[in-house]
């Protein structure tokens, strides 16, 4: 006599997916510290870990003591920080456009922070990462507003292939603007020829702390949008009809996405493909919920973005590729991916 399984409740099997991802976030953090350690101990001296764990606690003045404090250390803060930003930011946009291709790199957020930056340092003489922040927000900002006015002009609104083209013409167009700055400074250009290829070195270490708060804030509104976002992707009537303000939370949205983009492009340079890939990774482990898609892009975002770093470090030894170069060829066959697959399922 065979016996049926006894239904689950609701309850059980909403604790069960939450222990499901306690236990995946749980994971992620130990593959993010295992990283952490990687990025202080190796490069073109490698140092034990046992030799870190103590340099670390007692600080001695020797030159791996240098190395760790003054290179790896700030150099994996930031590897953490902008990693976090670019991947909430880029599932923020995801959520809020409802664009599987959306990201503040390919939608112009990154080339305009990126010109109020050079604006500030270049013409301006701007030197603290404090003052020159503010143009990297402005920046963005404007960019996102030119992107979305122009993918949405015409017959069937903002499509993700009108945002993509939209974005990828004003990425280009601010580049060029960019360019034509640097050349008339030539000091200018050859400070800024490294950040402009995406760097986790360059800045000082107490930059880090003059950006903090702005990406402090930008983390609070996108945890804060987050839930909306799962009503919002049933449509803004929807949305409306279910008690939400849809410009509320497109505001809010917005600040969020320009406060972690123009600041993790003041300080690293625009790092792109990281807000693109890094949701769909998210997606994939989660599904829908866009409170778990954040919480996985902030713990994915910095572990990709390590990882890109390492590798930069190691096949170049004893010279070095740019963590920008090498996330832009992990991230582009992916976006070409992406837009063929779209292109599949539209036939």
């Amino acid at each position: 006599m065979s016996r049926t399984a006894a239904p689950v409740s609701p309850s059980k099997a909403a604790s069960r997916r939450v222990a499901r991802h306690f236990t995946a976030l749980s994971l992620c953090l130990i593959v993010l510290a295992l990283l952490c350690m990687a990025s202080i101990a190796l490069g073109t001296k490698s140092i034990a870990p046992d030799r870190i764990f103590d340099l670390l606690l007692n600080p001695d003045g020797s030159e791996e003591s240098g190395i760790v404090h003054q290179m790896r250390v700030p150099r994996t803060e930031f590897g953490l920080v902008v990693g976090a930003a670019l991947g909430v930011s880029g599932a923020l946009m995801q959520g809020l456009t409802r664009n599987p291709l959306a990201d503040p790199g390919l939608l112009g957020v990154g080339a305009g922070a990126s010109l109020g930056v050079v604006v500030g340092t270049g013409v301006l003489g701007i030197g603290a990462v404090f003052g020159y922040v503010w143009f990297a927000f402005a920046g963005g900002l404007l960019a996102m507003a030119v992107v979305y006015a122009l993918g949405g002009a015409g017959r069937g609104g903002a499509t993700p292939a009108k945002l993509a083209l939209a974005g990828a013409a004003v990425t280009a167009l601010l580049q060029s603007l960019v360019n034509a700055v640097l050349l008339f400074d030539a000091a200018a250009l050859g400070e800024f020829r490294f950040w402009a290829v995406g760097s986790l070195t360059g800045q000082p270490a107490t930059a880090l702390a003059d950006v903090l708060p702005f990406l402090g804030v930008g983390l609070v509104l996108a945890v804060l949008t987050a839930p909306a976002l799962n009503k919002l992707a049933l449509g803004d009537g929807v949305a409306t009809s279910l008690g939400q303000n849809v410009g509320l939370i497109r505001i809010r949205g917005i600040a969020a996405v320009t406060l972690l983009a123009g600041g993790a492009v003041a300080l690293c340079g625009p790092i792109a493909f990281i807000g693109l890939v890094i949701p769909h990774m998210a997606r994939r482990i989660t599904g829908p919920d866009h409170r778990w898609i954040t919480a996985y892009s902030a713990l994915l975002g910095p572990v990709l973005l390590l990882a890109a770093d390492l590798v930069g470090r190691l096949i170049a030894r004893p010279d070095e590729l740019h963590v920008g170069i090498v996330v832009t060829a992990v991230g582009a066959p992916f976006f070409i991916m992406s837009v063929r697959r779209r292109r599949l399922q539209e036939l």
